[in-house]
């Protein structure tokens, strides 16, 4: 307790010094005053013990302007900044194109054509922005599957759209047929100001029946990935070509295309196979992207070699159905290749490793969905003791890289792991959707059967396994090289096949979850902890969002050497509303959580900016002993302060008499 009060004490002064307050003066005259100190910084430990201290809170809970049974709004769901995008894939309006208004013309009359939400802040306040269409509309193209926002550029997928039409088109109004059931499409959005408008149309370069490209997205500045994990080409490798060689060989083999945008027009850079083809692979099932490295997932993928290759050629082979694997390309310039080859430690059939993955910077996050053991918690370790005894309980594990050399850092489970029950085949899927920004990551199992509402801050939360298949999503965070579980994340209202988990994202300090067989049938956004809904819809879906401590700055912050010898004393006129102050560079993990539809097409998890800034203020200024407590602290540092008075409140009267 000693320690983590100085921890807060410290940030304190960081703050208010910042803010150019004396939160030590009494009315004491001549009481010494802390000086800043540039060699004196807040520690890694120091960080790790704050965001302990500073863990998410529900802030708002995200429904579509218009509820209709079957939506599966939250299928997906991404944000950067002060932006969301929820993914509705079975939405079922015919009205084509962008309506900029959050309350949108809708009907019921193309049913699954799918729909996407976008959501602002404003202060501490959301609201709908827009509501996105395919500028053509058909039933079933399940058009919100996955979704991916950067900045002032959305991308949403529609993976069983049916044009034939092959390649980019820089259009609002493409021209399109029905002609190729399952191809699958992409769309492209750009904002200018509060405006939504579509930029461009994507297609695959070769198009087939059955590709599903658009099953996943992810976008980093001006590159995006699709997944295409239907695609049939037996030709191995990287062609970086907008026109690559392809046959129709390996049955659901997958690929992954990589778009970039010159100005305002968008083309294809390079077309992304495995290193060794197999059919049925699903290689593309899911993406992420952040600056110039993609992830991608192959979920089926067979090999039973465990571990890190740091290889464009690795060794594999075809002895563990489902496995899974993923794999890293980097681009030099504008040329593509395959730097890694990741596999979980211990590889055991169906364990579906890459049913989710997400990058940022030189962390990436891989989910296995249907991993098997039994052991909870987390282990910081490359060799992780694992089991058998515990079916689709899942997992996820992290890897960095040093130089060009990727390595397992951690291997993360559940705080209690259940695996899949005889009779009634309950079974958490820990790694559904995985998300990761800075030092965050956010797991979501859909399988998750707790009944206990609400959020828990704590590594060993009270659960219990009253309602199948409600879901949850579990929040880490990493001090130096070591990992630990912050947040244990559930739905305000909890309901059994509710699955929140579904999809995850977070940039900055917000977190979003979205649980696309929610059934409440109450409309629009609610700005609260505790939402008024009912369960008289029937998988209408939605989205939460929370917020909590950022990640650590890049440069340690100068901190105060003395401690006051006063007892600081926060302001007396604390404002009610904090704003947000999330940055708006682009994210990596991009889109799209891992949503979990009925035809079980993963989606990637978006992945927030790795240089995510953060709001801790230098100390600039000396305090005097004149000095008053600022009422309303300036916004960039407002959301830092509240919480640490906060804090400061409930561990000052712990503090022994000096």
């Amino acid at each position: 307790m000693i320690r983590t009060r100085m921890a807060v004490e410290r940030l304190m002064c960081v703050v208010l010094v910042g803010l150019m307050v004396v939160v030590g003066a009494t009315a004491q005259a001549g009481a010494r005053q802390p000086q800043a100190a540039a060699s004196d910084t807040l520690s890694a430990g120091d960080w790790a013990t704050i965001r302990a201290l500073l863990p998410p809170a529900q802030q708002v809970y995200f429904k579509a302007s218009q509820v209709s049974d079957g939506d599966r709004f939250g299928s997906s769901v991404a944000v950067a900044g002060d932006t969301v995008v929820v993914g509705a894939d079975g939405e079922a309006s015919s009205t084509p194109g962008v309506q900029n208004s959050a309350t949108p013309t809708v009907n019921e009359s193309a049913q699954n054509a799918g729909a996407a939400y976008v959501f602002v802040r404003s202060g501490t306040t959301w609201s709908q922005q827009a509501y996105l269409k395919a500028s053509q509309v058909s039933n079933n193209d399940y058009f919100g599957r996955s979704v991916a926002v950067a900045g002032d550029t959305i991308v949403v997928g529609a993976f069983a759209e049916a044009s034939s039409t092959p390649g980019v088109q820089n259009s609002a109004t493409p021209t399109v047929d029905e002609s190729a059931g399952f191809a699958g499409a992409a769309y492209v959005f750009v904002r200018s100001g509060t405006t939504w408008s579509q930029q461009a149309y994507f297609k695959a370069s070769q198009v087939s029946s059955g590709d599903e490209f658009g099953g996943s997205v992810a976008v980093a500045g001006d590159t995006i990935v699709v997944g295409a994990r239907g695609e049939d080409s037996s030709t191995p490798g990287v062609q970086n070509s907008a026109t690559p060689t392809v046959n129709e060989s390996a049955g659901f083999a997958g690929a992954a295309y990589v778009f970039v945008r010159g100005g305002t027009t968008w083309s294809q850079q390079a077309y992304l196979k495995a290193s060794q083809v197999s059919d049925g692979d699903t290689f593309g099932g899911s993406v992420a992207v952040v600056g110039d490295t993609i992830v991608v997932g192959a979920r089926f993928e067979a090999s039973s070699t465990p571990g890190v290759q740091n290889s464009a050629t690795p060794t594999v082979d075809e002895s563990a159905s489902g496995a899974g694997a993923a794999y890293v390309f980097v681009r030099s310039g504008t040329t593509w290749s395959q730097q890694a080859y990741l596999k979980a430690s211990q590889v055991s059939v169906f364990d579906l490793f890459g049913s989710s993955v997400a990058v940022a910077g030189d962390t990436i996050v891989v989910g296995a969905r249907g991993e098997d053991s039994s052991t909870p918690g987390v282990q910081n370790s490359a060799t992780p003791t694992v089991d058998e005894s515990a079916t689709d309980a899942g997992a996820a594990y992290v890897f960095v890289r040093g130089g060009t050399t990727w390595s397992q850092q951690a291997y993360l489970k559940a705080s209690q792991v259940t695996g899949g029950d005889p009779e009634f085949g309950q079974r958490d899927e820990f790694g559904s959707s995985v998300a990761v920004a800075g030092d965050t990551i956010v797991v979501g199992a859909i399988g998750e059967a707790s009944s206990t509402p609400g959020v828990q801050n704590s590594a060993t939360p009270t659960v219990d396994e009253a309602a199948p298949n409600a879901g949850a999503a579990y929040v880490f965070v990493r001090g130096g090289t070591t990992w630990s579980q912050q947040s244990y994340l559930k739905a305000s209202q909890v309901t059994a096949g509710d699955q929140f988990g579904s999809s995850v994202a977070v940039a900055g300090d917000t977190i979003v979850v979205g649980a696309f067989a929610e059934d409440s049938s109450t409309p629009g956004v609610q700005n609260s902890a505790t939402p008024t809904v009912d369960d008289i819809g029937n998988v209408t879906g939605a989205a939460y969002g929370y917020v909590g401590a950022g990640t650590p700055p890049a440069t340690p912050t100068p901190i105060p050497t003395d401690t006051p010898t006063n007892t600081p004393v926060p302001p007396t006129n604390t404002p009610t509303n904090t704003p947000t102050n999330t940055p708006t560079s682009t994210p990596t993990n991009t889109p799209t959580s891992t949503p979990v539809p009925p035809t079980n097409t993963p989606t990637n998890t978006p992945v927030p900016p790795t240089n995510t800034p953060t709001n801790t203020p230098t100390n600039t200024a000396t305090p005097t002993n004149t000095a008053t407590p600022t009422a309303t602290p300036p916004a960039p540092l407002r959301r830092i302060y509240l919480p640490i008075i906060s804090l400061y409140d409930r561990i000052e009267p712990l503090k022994p008499a000096r």
